[in-house]
């Protein structure tokens, strides 16, 4: 019994760390000596009749130096929070990166890293778990990819089956972006790289996988499903990364994903990217990454875009079509470049493509009932500007990555100020300008509030008719509630026991005497 609890010590974070501190050789005859003690219970694994104790060592270290020329981490719209932190990458010649990712970068036209991109790369070389906070289309990708390169190529892996660096991203269309990207190391580096996602052929993701990979790219459904099928397993995986990590949670995948970091090693590397810091994702980031560098860049709150422009539209319900056209005329009179169009539902998606195509405009629509091939096919022809409308619904709220997209309509108000500001956030990508279109009514009233916040941050224009939406909504609410104030019965009582008895008692003030007569003198 005391063998099963100091072997469940080994794995917890803490010892180690102290045991780091002690001898080399005193720590070697202690793991030798339980290896061969043989215990039982949930200790003993079914191939041996021994607890398999994995090495205990501390994270390697990539970098050899950290830049000394760089950016103040005292930059008002970073935060860097954490110990030992490296200086920021700002020019690719003065890092600290291996001569192949360098001649990579020129040869791709890189020049200048994001801000996220300078302040993530040297952390994540130096092995440390880092925590992200960054808005979208900001460069989070290649921020993770590179180091995740150098991982592959610089450090020795355990033998046997599975990836080596495992990619946790909440949609489809954000895993299959993610690959794209990946696929230019795979040319260059020789790097295998598999997809796995839901929609698709299993069968063939689980002939990629058993034909051995070094990075995996997941949904965290599809994961959780090969990891119970042992179709795959994460025993050498030591470079983990969480990428949109509160989209994830707020889709209800934290037990996938706390059952995918429970089958990594323990000496994992973990990154995890967000665009807000909540409590599930804080919780989830003390549970498993222990000591972290965070770095914040701009709020840890979600906030919209500045560079975009956001005009909204108010009217009734039916009256939505009209001002949806009006809104589109108004958009073909002035010079744009791709529109993608918000609704709330799949049968208006497609109800909506066909009124665009029926009026001349090549639109296409994408929802979650349409096959991954027929998504894929759309977006490519986005993409490439066969059609520059998109119709769609949350499913390219995030993790869509198209340039050139100028306009942004809601037809339909999303049901967070959250979706709002992710849907929004297609357009004004990098440093480019983009201008966003909302349609509201009476039914999107309690989300003015919430809306004049994050106008207010973007210091943007509060338009007077949201600021009477916010006032009729609070006086309904009001009326609502006093109206659900019910008064009190005559004869109503605490006790409930005695309640009964008093509704069966008669009201002996409206009692008329029959027997009484009455003399008109």
């Amino acid at each position: 019994m005391s063998f099963n609890i100091f072997a469940r010590m080994l794995r917890r974070r803490e010892l180690p760390i102290l045991l780091h501190h002690s001898t080399q050789s005193s720590l070697k005859t202690l793991v030798n000596t339980l290896k061969n003690v043989r215990l039982s219970g949930t200790c003993a694994t079914q191939s041996y009749g021994f607890v398999q104790l994995r090495p205990i060592c501390s994270h390697r270290f990539y970098s050899v130096k950290p830049a000394q020329d760089e950016l103040d981490h005292n930059d008002q719209s970073v935060t860097v929070i954490g110990e030992d932190i490296p200086s920021p990458y700002t020019d690719i010649d003065k890092s600290q990166f291996p001569d192949y990712i360098k001649d990579f970068l020129k040869e791709q036209g890189f020049t200048k890293p994001s801000v996220i991109q300078s302040h993530s790369w040297p952390i994540a070389l130096s092995g440390q778990n880092f925590v992200g906070i960054a808005q979208t289309g900001t460069g989070k990708t290649l921020a993770y990819l590179l180091p995740a390169v150098v991982h592959l190529k610089e450090k020795q892996a355990r033998k046997g089956r599975g990836p080596r660096v495992l990619i946790l991203a909440p949609t489809r269309e954000l895993a299959r972006q993610i690959e794209q990207v990946a696929k230019d190391f795979q040319r260059m580096f020789q790097i295998r790289c598999v997809c796995i996602y839901g929609g698709a052929s299993r069968a063939k993701q689980a002939a990629e996988l058993e034909a051995g990979v070094d990075i995996v790219i997941a949904t965290p459904g599809r994961l959780n499903d090969f990891i119970v099928s042992k179709t795959t397993r994460l025993h050498r995986c030591t470079y983990v990364v969480l990428d949109e990590a509160d989209r994830m949670l707020d889709m209800g995948f934290e037990p996938q994903i706390r059952q995918a970091l429970e089958e990594v090693p323990y000496e994992k590397q973990i990154l995890m990217f967000s665009a807000t810091w909540p409590k599930e994702v804080q919780h989830l980031a003390k549970d498993y990454l222990g000591e972290f560098v965070q770095v914040n860049v701009g709020s840890t709150e979600l906030c919209a875009n500045h560079n975009i422009k956001q005009l909204f539209h108010f009217c009734d319900q039916k009256e939505k079509m009209e001002k949806f056209k009006s809104i589109m005329n108004s958009i073909v009179e002035e010079s744009y470049g791709k529109i993608l169009v918000f609704t709330n539902t799949k049968r208006f998606v497609d109800s909506l493509t066909l009124t665009l195509r029926r009026n001349g405009f090549p639109a296409a629509g994408i929802h979650g009932d349409k096959t991954q091939l027929q998504r894929d096919t759309i977006i490519h022809k986005f993409k490439g500007g066969t059609i520059n409308i998109l119709v769609a619904t949350d499913v390219a709220a995030r993790g869509l990555d198209v340039d050139g997209i100028t306009h942004v309509i809601n037809y339909d108000f999303p049901n967070t100020s959250e979706d709002y500001i992710h849907r929004i956030g297609r357009t004004g990508r990098q440093t480019n300008k983009g201008v966003s279109h909302t349609i509201l009514t009476s039914d999107d009233a309690r989300q003015a509030k919430s809306l004049i916040s994050v106008l207010k941050e973007a210091n943007q224009e509060i338009p007077s008719e949201l600021r009477e939406m916010v006032q009729d909504f609070q006086m309904t609410k009001h009326l609502d509630q006093q109206g659900k104030r019910k008064p009190k019965p005559m004869f109503y009582s605490s006790n409930n026991r005695f309640n009964k008895f008093r509704s069966s008692r008669p009201n002996r003030t409206f009692r008329f005497n029959k027997n009484l007569k009455y003399d008109d003198n």
